[in-house]
């Protein structure tokens, strides 16, 4: 097991932790291969509590959690749970039909964790939380699934842009004035591409 101390810190740039999720699966169309960020329980909760899903008292308490086979069952579903957002995603941005697979995983994940929250009141009113005391390991999964739900559900949908180098493709949310940003990051992916660019222009010289 790798221990919950070697969490990386995670590059969130989408603008939203579902986006931010479905990046965990980084150079998912390269050809050499897609790099998994996800490869513990432990870098799971680190990514759920840097995310703001969780927060750092909750992960601290699903730290405690020792059993094995409960990890790596939560670890499963996560992963499953992105690949469903992702099939999803990129069919928008290609303008097809998502996979009726992918929905179907998608509402069912939607509706367990609809069913582990309780309604409590604060000064503000009634709002869903979860029990105190209750941490279930599968709490990552339930939280990452409402903030799916939350997006795929938002007209902010509609600001859905990718990375434009083709071996990456990292989904984000286009805020920017003019909606013209194209790199998940212009110092990594940016760069990387007008260095290709500029090879292949002087190549042709």
């Amino acid at each position: 097991m790798q221990s919950d101390r070697q969490e990386r810190a995670f590059e969130l740039i989408a603008g939203d932790a579902a986006l931010d999720l479905v990046n965990t699966l980084d150079w998912r169309f390269r050809a050499s291969g897609a790099e998994e960020l996800l490869p513990s329980y432990g870098a799971l909760v680190g990514f759920c509590e840097q995310s703001g899903v969780l927060t750092p008292k909750q992960a601290r308490g699903l730290r405690r959690e020792t059993s094995e086979s409960a990890r790596e069952k939560a670890l499963r579903s996560s992963c499953e749970l992105r690949e469903a957002a992702a099939e999803f995603l990129y069919a928008t941005l290609e303008e097809r039909k998502p996979a009726a697979a992918a929905i179907a995983a998608l509402e069912r994940f939607f509706k367990d964790a609809r069913k582990l929250q309780r309604l409590r009141r604060d000064a503000a009113g009634l709002l869903w939380d979860w029990p105190e005391g209750e941490l279930a390991v599968e709490l990552p999964v339930s939280a990452l699934a409402l903030r799916v739900e939350a997006l795929l559900t938002n007209d902010r949908l509609q600001t859905l842009r990718e990375c434009g180098d083709p071996g990456c493709r990292w989904l984000f949310l286009d805020t920017s004035k003019n909606h013209t940003r194209r790199w998940c990051d212009m110092k990594v992916c940016g760069n990387r591409m007008k260095a290709r660019r500029f090879k292949a222009l002087h190549a042709a010289d």
